[in-house]
């Protein structure tokens, strides 16, 4: 008797290939979105949208053709892998995501222990002792701190992420319990309270709150408030979850990009790439990646509808493989 065919040798359709490169197009076109917003908004570049006169027809041009390029790499990928199922291009899909959220806590990891100590010698005098009078002024600048300090700090925490296989969402959880106790204790027993501490917390708890929430997609660990689902069909869900991901999780996610990075004044670029930090002129100077947080979101949750999408319409066709999570529903 010949062996079921497993995931990966499963028989590819039109259909299936068809919504394997619409699932890649969408990610491809999320990149180039961010590309061209750095470009245009920290480079001076003149966008994709912008008039072709003069100069500005080549870079105008070249980041508008950026987008068509992505669809066609697209194309491209899935046709180098023409025999993978949906499901096992969901999964691989999903390990992406799995790989950039674990930078992300490395970094922010590294990035709030790091701060927080230079914001405690800084306001405790000590900098200028070790560092001396010029580099201690130029770390009490937000830009030179964020480009000189954090940014290899940021390079630190993706490389630590490359050997690694932990989310670390429940160490993040406890340090920030860890945070707060010791804001408890300085307060009420040495009398000792600075604006950093409060910051640490405030930093870590965004981190863990947004970047948690596409692995709890990935694990149905959202809360379901559910008056028909539970009783459907597994095929019926699917088309439910699918339809789901099409019509609300891909929207929401371009619509958080879009307004958040339509303009160099939106919500999120303009404390990016202005370096913003808190009134707390002694606090952690992490205000700026706090916005960034919100675009991590949106792309992590991007990258893992794609995935879902896939392993929904997976399930429609009744590939193998399915995992019977236990969703919370109320």
């Amino acid at each position: 008797m010949a062996e079921s065919p497993t995931v990966d040798e499963q028989p590819a359709t039109f259909f299936s290939k068809t919504v394997r490169v619409f699932g890649w197009s969408v990610l491809a076109v999320m990149v180039v979105f961010l590309v061209n917003n750095f470009l245009s908004h920290g480079a001076g570049w003149p966008g994709a949208g912008a008039p072709l006169d003069g100069e500005t027809t080549a870079s105008g041009l070249v980041q508008l053709l950026l987008y068509p390029l992505a669809i066609v790499a697209a194309l491209v990928l899935v046709m180098q892998t023409r025999a993978m199922s949906l499901r096992a291009d969901g999964k691989r899909i999903a390990r992406i995501n799995t790989f950039l959220i674990r930078a992300a806590f490395w970094c922010v990891l590294i990035v709030g222990v790091g701060d927080a100590i230079v914001s405690f010698m800084r306001i405790e005098g000590l900098l200028e002792a070790y560092f001396g009078k010029e580099l201690t002024s130029q770390l009490g600048r937000s830009q030179f701190r964020g480009i000189y300090f954090h940014m290899p700090l940021l390079a630190l925490g993706v490389i630590i992420a490359c050997f690694t296989r932990t989310l670390g969402f429940p160490w993040l959880a406890l340090l920030i319990v860890i945070a707060e106790l010791g804001i408890v204790f300085m307060r009420f027993i040495f009398s000792y309270e600075q604006a950093f501490m409060a910051d640490l917390v405030r930093f870590w708890y965004g981190a863990l709150f947004l970047f948690a929430s596409a692995y709890t997609l990935q694990e149905e660990g959202h809360v379901r408030v559910d008056v028909f689902y539970a009783a459907f069909k597994d095929r019926t869900k699917a088309v439910v979850n699918a339809v789901g991901t099409l019509t609300m999780g891909l929207v929401f996610c371009w619509t958080i990009l879009i307004v958040g990075m339509g303009q160099k004044t939106s919500i999120i670029n303009s404390p990016v790439f202005n370096f913003e930090v808190t009134q707390a002129g002694f606090g952690m100077y992490v205000k700026y990646m706090m916005a960034a947080f919100l675009g991590i979101f949106a792309i992590s949750m991007m990258i893992q509808f794609v995935s879902y999408l896939l392993e929904a319409i997976a399930d429609y066709r009744g590939e193998p493989g399915h995992v019977d999570h236990e969703p919370v529903v109320q």
